[in-house]
């Protein structure tokens, strides 16, 4: 595995971070990604062979800049063999009450940063003749839920992205692995955006009680190592996607009267 190159981005904390620690302990090659170039400094001093990680940082928001930050991951080890999306932001707010420059913020974030960057480095993909997008989305990318319109959105968007690019791609030796999280113990909520683009600067009660980025880590890198087409991350909330998919009046009135958070 020592040969092998994972581009992460968000990797300054929670499930990146979680995911380049594992990765360097299996001896893989990696260019983390973040706008937090400190975090990321500090993340590669503390893995076992700092060598074989270089810290590239981005702003998912400067999509224009998405061709350079890529020809410099490619100029890092002369390779990429996974391409792991995983930032982005969250959202806690009411539709009504969201100002319409929130709901820009998480699609240039979640959904034009990610697809500005592999546009820019599906070329490369095609003429080494394989590659792999691992792209972190969410349940929610799935169904919608209260105070998450925008970001429900641009998580649906990447499922309808990259389930195109996946059948347009079969012959290019193109894997692609949609990995949906529930609730996981990271700062999601925390830094979440609200009504009027501020923070929320608490920790759902949910989120609180889910998974620990670390286990989901692992059964992120499963997925990615089975070339799994899309898989379904957390404890019990992950059975709404089967609920929605074959009994979905049932699951609107669930989910008119949950407690949602």
């Amino acid at each position: 595995m020592n040969n092998k190159v994972i581009w992460i981005t968000g990797a300054s904390s929670g499930i990146g971070k979680a995911l380049a620690e594992a990765y360097c302990k299996l001896g893989y090659r990696i260019i983390i990604t973040a706008r937090r170039e400190q975090e990321l400094l500090s993340l590669k001093n503390s893995c076992e062979n700092p060598e074989n990680i270089v810290v590239l940082t981005h702003d998912l928001a400067d999509y224009t800049a998405a061709k350079e930050k890529v020809e410099l991951a490619i100029a890092a080890f002369g390779r990429i063999d996974i391409m792991v999306h995983n930032a982005g932001i969250s959202q806690r707010s009411l539709a009504i009450d969201t100002d319409i420059e929130v709901d820009k913020k998480l699609m240039e974030v979640n959904y034009i940063g990610t697809i500005a960057l592999t546009k820019a480095l599906l070329p490369f993909f095609i003429k080494q003749g394989s590659g792999h997008f691992a792209v972190i989305t969410s349940l929610v990318g799935k169904f919608g839920s209260p105070l998450r319109s925008g970001y429900s959105a641009s998580k649906h968007a990447l499922h309808g992205y990259f389930d195109s690019l996946r059948a347009e791609h079969v012959k290019d030796n193109l894997n692609i692995t949609l990995i949906c999280p529930g609730y996981v113990i990271t700062n999601v909520s925390i830094n979440a955006l609200t009504a009027d683009g501020s923070a929320q600067k608490t920790m759902d009660e949910a989120t609180a009680k889910g998974i620990t980025a670390e286990y989901a880590a692992l059964a992120i890198i499963k997925a990615i190592d089975k070339k799994q087409l899309e898989v379904y991350v957390g404890k019990k909330e992950i059975y709404a996607v089967y609920l929605k998919r074959f009994l979905p009046s049932l699951f609107a009135r669930i989910l008119a009267k949950a407690k949602v958070t």
